[in-house]
């Protein structure tokens, strides 16, 4: 979750440092710090919140030095104070963490046994007196370093510099990723691409129990058994370019109405209009012979993964289960090799995905990750993948992300379903062309989006919202109570609509807004009577439909809001717009921050 940047430099870190971790924070927001090495003595500046509040500490009090690291903090153990803020150090060593120590509690009663003073509440700290530990017996930098990582259960990015060396800064890692940038006279290092993208084009990454020795001309790799290796350098097409706004008030709204765009690249990478064919890239795998699938994610990746069950099994014909990633690991069943498991991220490093990858591979399945960082750990780790084009996503509260992720599932459904021989030519085409027109349509939604805002002053003084939907509607209804939750901090839930008289109506009566996700397909009729059933309890109805349905039913409901008629097989992607407006409305309302909502982070590298 934590953010990490280390710079060998030629010239004073601090300014890099700074520059990467405002790259980082969408990883954390607690605190943050850098340490640098300067005169052979550790310097330090460390503050609570975000990356401003460290760049006004800087201002005040400069920080010199041609080796650092620097981190943001989302905070696992400890609360988020200057103290426990990263880096941690004593006179000797200094370093920055990503992941958590599991047997932390163990080591450090052992260290205070051994006379080991601590000055924080935080995992990492446990990790400094280690390394110290072994300097006071004699032990050298690197060997000092390498038999603390043995003492350590759990997940580690790791960034380490000595006082008195202001050449060589040690990473390692195990569980969480960790990026090495290649520049000319200076090295870097960072959780991830977007990070070093200011700094050199030129990355490679550390895989499982690899650490190395950096310095200004190069790194030396080892691997966990100690042995130097060579980790392909890739030129990262992710840009350097500063990340902005742009005209709009947050990041959140920004991509929000980049989704047309992003949509319409993603699309172009697998449909060819002028064959009318939906064409994947080769995945060495006959899909024609998969008989189950399984699909595998986290958060709001899970609700794409969702929609794609329905897809999937009403138009391929085959049996889908999808589970989420820390429920899926730990399950340990046996799975019938030769199985097609699917693997969904935006970033292609959330802790609890890689482990089910990792598992279904040791299970013999052909594993298919679908993530937005071509160069992520998932995607060097899988069969084959099959990449979203949202480019960069700031906003926490994920938005392109998804329904990039959606727009290449639902690629993925009409080829599965012609491999199977479940739809013909004219069928696979009707459903190609309705998401070529699925920009346009989205278009004409957010050009009534500020609509959407009148309807947040209804939802923003509730203490709790019900969103209903059907079918493929349904994994929506669990976005936008998602949504809703993340950037307003109001308690809603997403339910399948006819299980709402099983429990959830019982909460029904005029201070709870549900919100009814209903475009006029198959099931809207089905829909449509549940909606009366909160109706007939004195419930207040939002209604997201098209013309026809709104016709229906809009004349009952306290509001509706209209969308174009798509085809069925596209209305998850549509509906999920306004959705994703009427949260980032409601939270203006409410006056929380968007783009950095309180205790989240964007990249989950921890369990």
């Amino acid at each position: 979750m934590c953010g990490i940047i280390g710079v060998v430099g030629k010239a004073d870190v601090a300014p890099r440092l700074l520059e990467g971790l405002a790259r980082l924070e969408y990883r954390g927001y607690d605190s943050a710090g850098i340490a640098t090495v300067l005169d052979g003595r550790i310097e330090r500046r460390r503050a609570e919140g975000r990356i401003i509040n460290l760049s006004a500490l800087i201002s005040s009090d400069p920080i010199g030095g041609k080796i650092g690291i620097g981190h943001t903090r989302w905070a696992t153990h400890g609360r988020p104070t200057a103290v426990n803020a990263h880096p941690h150090g004593d006179e000797n060593v200094v370093l920055v963490h990503n992941g958590i120590i599991e047997n932390f509690v163990q080591l450090r009663g052992e260290l205070e046994e051994a006379g080991r003073q601590f000055n924080t509440e935080t995992d990492t700290e446990v990790i400094v007196h280690l390394i110290s530990q072994m300097l006071s017996m004699g032990k050298n930098k690197r060997e000092a370093v390498l038999e603390s990582l043995e003492y350590l259960d759990g997940a580690f990015a790791l960034a380490v510099l000595f006082s008195g060396d202001e050449e060589v800064l040690f990473v390692a890692r195990r569980g969480s990723p960790l990026a090495i940038g290649h520049g000319e006279g200076e090295m870097f290092v960072g959780s991830d691409s977007l990070a070093l993208a200011p700094f050199t084009q030129r990355v490679s990454y550390l895989e499982e129990g690899d650490w190395a020795e950096i310095n200004r001309e190069g790194a030396i790799i080892f691997d966990s058994a100690n042995n130097i290796v060579d980790r392909e350098i890739y030129l990262t097409a992710v840009s350097g370019i500063e990340l902005g706004k742009g005209n709009f008030e947050h990041f959140m709204l920004k991509e929000i109405y980049e989704q047309p765009s992003v949509i319409g690249e993603t699309l172009s990478a697998f449909i060819n209009p002028v064959s009318k064919t939906i064409e994947l890239p080769d995945i060495k795998l006959d899909l024609s012979s998969v008989s189950r699938i399984t699909v595998v994610a986290c958060g709001t990746s899970f609700y794409a993964g969702l929609t794609a069950k329905y897809w999937i099994e009403e138009h391929a014909k085959v049996p889908v289960e999808c589970d989420t990633g820390s429920e899926f690991r730990y399950r340990e069943f046996e799975m019938e090799p030769g199985g097609l498991a699917i693997f969904i991220s935006q970033s292609g490093e959330t802790a609890d995905t890689l482990a089910a990858l990792r598992y279904c591979k040791e299970q013999g399945q052909f594993t298919l990750a679908i993530v937005n960082v071509a160069e992520s750990t998932m995607a060097r780790e899988a069969d084959a993948v099959l990449m979203t084009h949202a480019g960069p996503e700031i906003g926490v509260a994920s938005t392109k992300a998804f329904v990039t992720q959606l727009a290449v599932l639902a690629c993925l459904t009409i080829f599965l379903a012609r491999q199977r021989d479940k739809l013909d030519l004219g069928q696979a085409w009707a459903f190609g062309e309705s998401l070529v027109e699925l920009p346009s349509r989205i278009n004409a939604v957010l050009a009534r989006g500020e609509e959407l805002g009148k309807l947040a002053k209804a939802v923003s003084d509730a203490r709790d919202v019900l969103y209903l939907g059907r079918g493929s509607s349904y994994p929506i209804a669990l976005e936008g109570a998602l949504k809703l939750k993340e950037i307003s901090y109001i308690h809603a839930e997403g339910y399948a609509a006819g299980e709402m008289k099983h429990g959830p109506i019982a909460l029904i009566d005029d201070s709870v807004p549900v919100i009814v996700i209903a475009p006029n397909n198959r099931l809207f009729e089905k829909t449509a009577s549940n909606a009366q059933e909160v109706l007939s309890r004195g419930g207040r109805v939002i209604l997201f439909s098209d013309g026809d349905g709104i016709k229906k039913l809009g004349g009952l409901v306290e509001a509706a809001f209209e969308l174009p008629h798509v085809h069925p097989f596209v209305d998850p992607i549509l509906y999920t717009i306004p959705v994703q407006l009427l949260a980032y409305y409601t939270a203006l309302e409410k006056n929380t921050d968007v783009d950095q909502p309180r205790n989240l982070a964007k990249s989950v590298t921890v369990e």
